[in-house]
């Protein structure tokens, strides 16, 4: 696994994980890629420190597997499978509504439909709105296996 900096046009920064660099590229030439922040499909990789890994230093020992590490509390810093298993969990208690995620979003909050949890697709350009509007939005990366699930 490879870890990059990235950054999309509305100066948002976060991490990404990769098997390898060719499969960052192969992922941002097949517009694979959104900013978790705003949905931008423009990511590009951002300068990086180097890194050193010499060996000396020892690792801190988790008391077990499942243990959250200390730093787990930070997004970008969870692990694939604690990752997939937030994701999971949200795919299992939302709705999904689909390409009517906007306006259904919009019903909700200005109490036309019944309060419910949902999820989505949405433009860059509508979550922006949304946001305008004062209603609060989080981008999900949804692995492609679990996007399939309408409940």
């Amino acid at each position: 696994m490879i870890v990059f900096d990235l950054g999309c046009d509305n100066d948002h920064r976060f991490e990404g994980w990769f098997s390898s660099s060719t499969d960052f590229e192969r992922q941002q030439k097949e517009n694979q890629l959104s900013c978790p922040l705003c949905g931008s499909p423009n990511i590009n990789r951002l300068l990086t420190a180097a890194r050193l890994n010499t060996g000396h230093a020892a690792q801190p020992e988790r008391e077990s597997p499942d243990a959250p590490a200390a730093n787990a509390a930070q997004y970008a810093n969870f692990d694939a499978a604690r990752m997939l298993k937030l994701i999971s969990h949200i795919v299992e208690s939302t709705e999904d509504v689909g390409r009517a995620f906007p306006e259904e979003a919009r019903k909700i909050h200005y109490k036309e439909a019944p309060e419910r949890q949902i999820r989505g697709t949405a433009s860059p350009q509508e979550v922006d709105a949304l946001r305008d509007e004062g209603i609060d939005v989080i981008p999900l990366p949804v692995p492609p296996h679990l996007g399939g699930k309408t409940h």
